[in-house]
């Protein structure tokens, strides 16, 4: 006795990735999707800037670099100014 065939299934493409968060909450502010990330690969400068409080923190980036990676980073940045004050 074998075994019973399987129905075909057309194969499903690859799965749709939901695209990365691009503007943040202001730490500053506190102002939801306030803060915005540039990305210049070319130049490889990566820059971070509130459109509320004007505050502004600029990176250096690569091919890897996402916005949240920035984002990221200034949060740290952000955090090591206040231990050192």
């Amino acid at each position: 006795m074998g075994k019973r065939k399987k129905s075909s299934r057309k194969p499903t493409g690859p799965r749709r990735k939901d695209p990365l968060e691009t503007n943040f909450t202001c730490l500053f502010c506190h102002h939801d999707r306030s803060v915005s990330v540039r990305i210049d690969r070319k130049e490889g400068v990566a820059q971070l800037f509130c459109k509320i409080c004007d505050q502004r923190y600029q990176s250096k980036a690569n091919h890897l670099t996402e916005p949240i990676d920035i984002y990221s980073e200034w949060i740290d940045a952000a955090d090591a100014a206040e231990r050192d004050a």
